[in-house]
């Protein structure tokens, strides 16, 4: 197990500087390679997905779970929440590599960060794999799946964009293209079919589209052209990176607001996204549901609170947008001069 500092960085592509703590490890009896990452805990302790996944070497899931990690930052400052970011991925194929020992030992290895850092399920790990990592450490988010209030804030961030753009924030006969339906995005369909939007999904997998198109009357587009299809809005709810240099000139829709991390690969494409008049709903703002959710599981809160405090995840977006508005700047700078005057006047920062 090794911490990486600038003399690592500096051999290599991937900066960590402002990073707190960036740990890999590899468990040689059980196979295990992963890395857990610490961005900052200035508001409390860092909270942060495991994602599972089978990165092409440690290079790339350094980078994800670097860029996870401060955006999760910047995700729970804007949101006033008192925790940190962090983030943690393990170089696996959730289908293929999953096991018991191995989830085990990545627990080990979360524990020796002394309670710095808390799990939830990501990407390729759900609630029972946190009830095994939570066997070997603690504490962990395994008692709700976040998902279903990650998908409520996007749908209220959703609503709030459709009244910054000058509708009444109905969703009746609003087209909407949710690319990637797993477990947030199959939850947002559901809330946007229950407001009457009209439904364009995609995945990866064709059986989980499908499924997911008959139960909520959806349409189903091929993944490789779902930033393609026109809509009103397009709702990114898979992995990061949807905007790039290919995807920003073939995108037909006026507003992206969705449930993935990371939707823009390079931070100059908010501005790109701007000049072509489609509005971007910052990520880290939209995708908050989830987050305050975990906090108010462990701030031991009920369910009504929990939902009053979700949905205003569409106020803040609201602020975000006027702010941009007010000053000139993209939507992902004012929310990350949001978070980052927070960060600046939090008590010991």
């Amino acid at each position: 197990m090794t911490t990486p500092g600038k003399d690592t960085a500096a051999s290599g592509r991937i900066d960590v500087d402002g990073f707190e703590q960036v740990l890999f490890n590899h468990d040689t009896r059980t196979g295990l390679r992963s890395v857990v990452v610490v961005h900052d805990t200035t508001l409390g302790p860092a909270l942060g997905g495991v994602r599972m996944h089978p990165y092409s070497d440690e290079n790339a899931a350094l980078d994800d779970a670097l860029r996870l990690a401060r955006a999760m930052t910047l995700k729970a400052s804007a949101a006033g929440l008192d925790l940190g970011g962090g983030w943690s991925v393990v170089i696996a194929d959730p289908a293929r590599d999953k096991t018991e020992e191995l989830l085990r030992a990545h627990g080990r290895f979360i524990a020796t960060l002394g309670g710095r850092f808390i799990p939830v399920n990501d990407v390729g790990t759900d609630q029972a794999d946190l009830k095994v990592i939570g066997r070997e450490v603690s504490p962990v988010c395994d008692s709700g799946d976040p998902s279903p209030w990650t998908a409520l804030g996007v749908l209220e961030g959703i609503r709030a964009c459709l009244r910054a753009d000058g509708s009444d924030g109905t969703l009746a006969g609003v087209r909407v293209c949710v690319q990637g339906v797993g477990n947030v995005g199959s939850a947002l369909a559901g809330l946007l079919a229950a407001e009457s939007a009209e439904l364009i999904v995609a995945d990866t997998d064709p059986a989980r589209a499908a499924d997911v198109a008959e139960r909520f009357g959806a349409r189903v587009v091929a993944p490789s052209v779902a930033t393609a299809t026109e809509c009103d809005v397009l709702a990114p709810c898979a992995m990061g990176a949807v905007v790039d240099d290919a995807t920003l000139p073939e995108l037909r829709c006026r507003i992206i607001a969705g449930g993935a991390n990371n939707v823009l690969a390079a931070p100059e494409h908010a501005a790109a996204l701007a000049a072509r008049g489609i509005l971007y709903a910052p990520d880290f703002c939209v995708n908050a549901g989830g987050l305050v959710f975990l906090e108010e599981q462990i701030l031991g809160h009920d369910r009504a609170q929990s939902e009053q405090r979700v949905r205003q995840v569409g106020s803040r977006l609201a602020e975000v947008i006027a702010q941009a508005r007010r000053t000139g700047v993209t939507t992902t700078d004012a929310a990350v001069e949001l978070a980052q005057a927070r960060l600046r006047t939090a008590p010991g920062a």
